[in-house]
């Protein structure tokens, strides 16, 4: 990695219409080095856009999108400064590996070595002499990797770099990422899986209807979202409600057995029914997944959003 390059994505103000359709309404946000931040929402909420025009592939009507502190298209060798999979399919099929990936060596003057190197990186040493056209999607992602680590970059842009992987190739795209982050460069992820993110990004910027909705660190929301609800589970819910509510909370019966009680911590829970005498087989407190905060969270920006099973077809 080059280290006179910073390592940065800034999208400032950026605001983009395709006709009549706001695309980016203001969009904001920085990428920061030694961190993976995911960039998530719902389709139609700007992501594309967003990376289409931090590449220089389409020009905002407002705003401006900097790679370490430049507009991507004023980089003489782009590669050296922003790595990018937007599209792995995005490959002359009749075309080896191996050749694929020396004809984008050669256009930014790197070295077959490099070219080399990449490809034991991205895991494709065994395939880099086969056609890249009869590669499976999780094969043609590793390519795209491997693409965007040619120039060595300090900042690595990746949509949806989990499709088509197996569950190997997911474990290997996990701890891939973390070691980017570890080295210092700046990794910007776009996918809709957001388990795979919770065990990945250090960062989320959330966005719906081209803004940015939330901007935090993934420890940060999830901590946001799983408040202070605590489950109990108890043979005697009603006095479980009784004692509980007396102690402060507040209290909802979730299930015939199971309670939801907010305002007091797990340990005050356990305190509280082990003085009332209440019997309980579990005490805990909520853990929100990443999934459960993202849906929270865009509730109110998903365009398209089908009917519940039971009411299909109706």
């Amino acid at each position: 990695m080059t280290d006179d390059i910073e390592a940065t994505i800034e999208v400032v103000g950026l605001r983009k219409r395709f006709g009549p359709q706001v695309a980016l309404d203001g969009m904001s946000f920085t990428v920061r080095p030694g961190q993976v931040t995911g960039f998530v929402g719902p389709n139609g909420a700007g992501k594309s856009t967003t990376m289409r025009v931090i590449l220089g592939l389409d020009a905002p009507d407002a705003g401006r999108a900097l790679v370490g502190g430049r507009p991507y298209r004023s980089l003489r060798e782009p590669l050296r400064h922003l790595g990018a999979l937007l599209d792995a399919s995005a490959l002359q099929p009749s075309r080896t590996a191996r050749d694929h990936l020396l004809w984008l060596a050669h256009s930014q003057g790197l070295s077959a070595r490099r070219v080399d190197s990449v490809i034991e990186q991205a895991g494709l040493g065994t395939a880099a002499r086969r056609k890249a056209g009869g590669f499976s999607l999780g094969m043609r992602q590793r390519l795209g990797i491997a693409a965007a680590l040619l120039g060595d970059p300090p900042v690595l842009m990746l949509d949806e770099p989990f499709n088509g992987l197996d569950p190997d190739g997911i474990v290997w795209m996990r701890g891939f990422l973390a070691s980017l982050a570890r080295q210092g460069r700046a990794v910007l992820v776009s996918t809709h899986l957001m388990g795979e993110l919770q065990d990945t990004a250090d960062h989320l910027v959330v966005v719906g209807r081209g803004k940015v909705i939330a901007d935090t660190g993934v420890r940060e929301l999830l901590a946001a979202a799983s408040g202070d609800r605590v489950t109990v589970r108890t043979s005697a819910p009603m006095g479980a409600v009784e004692v509980l509510e007396a102690a402060g909370a507040t209290v909802h019966l979730t299930g015939h057995d199971t309670l939801a009680v907010t305002g007091l911590a797990d340990e005050q829970v356990v305190a509280a029914l082990g003085g009332g005498a209440v019997p309980f087989s579990q005490v805990s407190a909520h853990r929100a997944t990443l999934e459960d905060a993202y849906m929270e969270l865009t509730r109110d920006a998903v365009e398209y959003r089908g009917a519940p099973a039971g009411e299909a077809g109706r």
